[in-house]
């Protein structure tokens, strides 16, 4: 089994509902299209096929067929919701609403495992062929701490050879980028997972203001006798977090600790 996920960008303009010319030449795929005229939001969507490969091209689906489907049914549909509902229309709603228009033009070699739907480059909602009446929200936050790299369950030595430099008495920092995703069905009403701000305020109030300039060791309870490691601060996450959302529930909490490390947690 192989996955390959493709992206496309574009901007959208409610004008365009309707009269999007697929034969408008892409001039920049990367800055995407269409491009974008005035103040216009920027959107990425991704879609993840699985499948096994044609074993003459080693292709599971030709990237352009991918581009075409995209462009051809989800740009010009996503303006045109736009135009008939308004701004402030969910993004649950417009994912669900491109989910079958999507998944039922798929190769035949090839099936729709999950589309993503960037709305800023924090903020991004998903759903898969899993559970397609689900809808999955992450947001990104950040904040800045100091740790350092110690368990108190070895000897002195062994935490030297272990964790290097990062077993340095004075610590060290990191800027830490966070990702918190929630699952479950939108809100009938609203269309909504989760208003927003309230997220925010509870990961403000619950994780960020906890956690943010502090030296974790020596000012996090939680870390008074835990090793500050990027994968027990992704456990301490969690449990400052799940159970918070009410009908939403916490699927995974990832921790940057450097562009290059981090890690997930999902309960388990």
């Amino acid at each position: 089994m192989i996955r390959l996920t493709r992206e496309v960008r574009f901007s959208v303009d409610r004008d365009w509902a309707g009269r999007i010319d697929l034969e408008r030449p892409i001039t920049n795929s990367w800055a995407g299209w269409p491009s974008a005229v005035g103040l216009v939001p920027f959107l990425r969507l991704r879609a993840t096929l699985a499948g096994r490969p044609d074993e003459r091209t080693g292709f599971l689906c030709n990237i352009k067929r991918i581009d075409a489907l995209l462009r051809e049914h989800a740009i010009p549909r996503t303006a045109a919701q736009l135009e008939r509902r308004g701004w402030r229309w969910p993004a649950e709603r417009l994912l669900l609403d491109l989910w079958p228009r999507i998944s039922s033009r798929v190769p035949a070699a090839a099936k729709l495992e999950r589309l993503e739907l960037l709305a800023t480059p924090f903020l991004r909602y998903a759903i898969t062929c899993e559970a397609i009446d689900m809808v999955e929200l992450t947001q990104q936050f950040e904040f800045s701490a100091a740790h350092r790299l110690h368990s108190p369950q070895i000897s002195e030595r062994e935490n030297r050879e272990t964790f290097g430099k990062c077993n340095n008495p004075s610590g060290h920092g990191h800027n830490y980028v966070v990702e918190v995703t929630l699952a479950g069905e939108p809100d009938e009403r609203s269309g909504a997972l989760a208003a927003l701000p309230q997220l925010e305020r509870i990961v403000g109030k619950r994780v960020i203001n906890v956690l943010d300039h502090k030296h974790l060791n020596r000012d996090v309870p939680a870390f008074a006798e835990l090793n500050p490691s990027v994968e027990n601060i992704a456990r301490v996450i969690w449990g400052m977090l799940d159970g918070a959302f009410g009908a939403a529930r916490l699927r995974r909490v990832r921790v940057y600790e450097t562009p290059k490390t981090w890690a997930d947690f999902e309960g388990a």
